[in-house]
């Protein structure tokens, strides 16, 4: 029964929370209306301390007047009398008799009052006339000493100030009481604390909306020029704040419109030199065409009659071939490249079986593995079938398994296909120089190279991760890069079920092997650091996956005679 209330509660306190975090004009209210009933009731307290002092000061002076004044009445009366002698009961109930006749013939100005009259218990029997009972002990000792004193005491329930005095007569002194109630003054203090409540609450509620108002006053421009930003970041360049007046706001109203419109000049300008460029690559890039068509046809006549050339002539030739396919094959990239900045590549989405494209991409890089002594070691799940373009998931994973061989130091590469219902991933994992921190944020940068000195077994032009992680954003997946100097690296392709479908934990996990420390943060080539929301469509998982143990159905792809001129590897 606890749990749905416990339940209720959190909930109602993360609202608290987001809202007190959120709300500029909330905190300020809350603000003034703790600081405002702190001096509210301070204030209070102060007023009703001083009200109440001053209250039982005017009383205590009324009573002691009062007082003087019945003792002089009494001492008038009992002058002659001798409180040892038979009869001073009597004389002591006529004396208090006369002294109330005399109080309800002249005005009081202390209000009601009641007198009592004793003996006390010193040198005979006591003798009380009036209320006695309520005078304590305490008071009439001090009252016997001589001295005038006066006492607060509750008689039921209502406050009473007692005064006390002795009176002299013919015989020994006796003891004279009066006792004022203060029911009065306790009315009064309650009226005064009532209304000092209400007129506290009354002033917190128009402080907090002073505060409410004046708070909104400012914070309205404020979230207005959020919002404005807000649609200004979202692509609407040609939103402006609305200026009104001369005041702080509106000077921050024009500063805000001069630097959108400098960024909006600044971004068209870059949008018109991206197009010139795009179109600029793409231009040359089909201009080259043709004379690359001849110098390849010639270069095709050398190439052939090799064996009647002159050795270093025959050098020459193979060396042309050679660089004339990578020539081919940047002309490629650059063209793709210029497509997929332009917005305008195609995708030719179809039912794969992400295996059969997995093993045609990595037959294709057989030879190259050859090559390099490297052992590809293949873990892939049959069935796994995707809604993708085959051509560019295979040109994917066959720079992926490319990159890996060029990096992997003659060490095995291993290629691991699995799936969830809602998606298929692909891992290529080799176990050669790594990366070094911060550089599997350079990876899928164009033309970026972990070394320079280090030579291309493939061949690549520098542009193959680039294109793939354009090609994986394309399907609405992702394409992740970790690597530890030292312990290799890995690279992750994970394809939704459907293009465009929702992917919100990849079916294999990317990391270090168990044992080799902790996990690295993953990456995704553009950002670095972990990243939980990549742009268009490419995320990342959260640090701590591990890389699984590789069982005994892995098996190893038998190399092929040939190597691919140019699988794009360009790390």
């Amino acid at each position: 029964m606890l749990a749905p209330l416990r339940a209720q509660a959190h909930e109602l306190g993360a609202l608290v929370a987001a809202s007190w975090r959120r709300s500029l004009q909330l905190r300020v209210v809350v603000s003034t209306l703790a600081l405002s009933t702190a001096v509210v009731l301070v204030l209070g307290l102060v007023l009703q301390s001083e009200i109440t002092e001053r209250l039982l000061q005017s009383k205590a002076q009324g009573a002691l007047v009062q007082a003087e004044t019945s003792r002089s009445v009494l001492e008038a009366e009992l002058s002659g009398a001798d409180p040892d002698r038979e009869g001073t009961q009597e004389l002591l109930d006529s004396a208090l008799e006369r002294l109330t006749n005399a109080r309800e013939s002249r005005p009081n100005a202390v209000g009601e009052y009641r007198a009592a009259l004793t003996t006390g218990t010193g040198n005979g029997p006591e003798i009380s006339s009036g209320d006695v009972e309520p005078v304590t002990r305490e008071l009439q000792d001090t009252v016997a000493e001589g001295s005038t004193s006066q006492q607060y005491v509750t008689i039921d329930g209502v406050p009473t100030l007692i005064f006390g005095q002795l009176i002299s007569t013919a015989g020994r002194d006796l003891q004279f009481y009066l006792l004022f109630p203060l029911e009065g003054e306790r009315q009064t203090l309650n009226l005064v604390q009532s209304t000092l409540v209400v007129g506290g609450l009354v002033l917190l509620v128009l402080l907090a909306a002073i505060a409410s108002l004046v708070t909104r006053q400012v914070v309205r421009p404020i979230r207005h020029a959020a919002d404005v930003a807000e649609r200004f970041a979202g692509g609407h360049l040609g939103e402006r704040m609305a200026v009104h007046g001369e005041d702080e706001v509106a000077r921050l109203a024009e500063s805000y419109n001069e630097m959108a419109g400098s960024l909006a000049a600044q971004i068209a300008q870059l949008e018109e030199f991206g197009a010139l460029q795009r179109r600029f690559t793409s231009d040359v890039s089909h201009e080259l065409r043709t004379p690359l068509t001849t110098v390849r046809m010639a270069a095709d006549v050398l190439y052939a009659s090799r064996d009647e050339l002159l050795p270093a002539l025959r050098r020459s030739s193979e060396l042309l071939v050679t660089e004339l396919d990578r020539f081919e094959a940047l002309l490629a990239d650059l063209l793709e490249i210029s497509r997929l900045d332009a917005g305008v590549a195609d995708l030719g989405a179809e039912r794969v079986d992400m295996a059969a494209v997995v093993h045609r991409a990595v037959d294709a890089v057989r030879g190259l593995a050859t090559d390099a002594g490297t052992e590809l070691v293949l873990d892939l799940a049959e069935g796994e079938e995707v809604e993708a373009d085959p051509r560019r998931v295979e040109r994917i994973v066959r720079n992926l398994v490319a990159n890996a061989i060029d990096h992997g130091e003659g060490r095995p590469v291993e290629v691991t296909v699995a799936g969830d219902p809602a998606a298929v991933a692909v891992v290529v994992r080799d176990h050669g120089v790594g990366l070094r921190p911060g550089e599997a944020d350079l990876v899928f940068n164009r033309f970026w190279r972990a070394e320079e000195s280090r030579a291309r077994r493939s061949g690549g032009t520098g542009l193959g991760l680039s294109i793939s992680i354009e090609d994986a954003r394309l399907h609405g997946g992702w394409l992740q890069a970790w690597g530890e100097r030292g312990s290799g690296s890995a690279f992750r392709l994970t394809l939704p079920r459907l293009v465009g479908g929702h992917i919100s934990t990849p079916p294999l996990p990317l990391g270090p092997p168990p044992g080799r420390g902790g996990p690295a943060p993953l990456l995704d080539g553009r950002s670095g650091g972990s990243v939980p929301t990549p742009p268009r469509g490419v995320s990342a998982r959260p640090a701590g996956d591990a890389w699984p143990v590789r069982g005994p159905e892995h098996a190893p792809v038998q190399p092929a005679e040939r190597a691919i001129t140019d699988p794009g590897g360009d790390r």
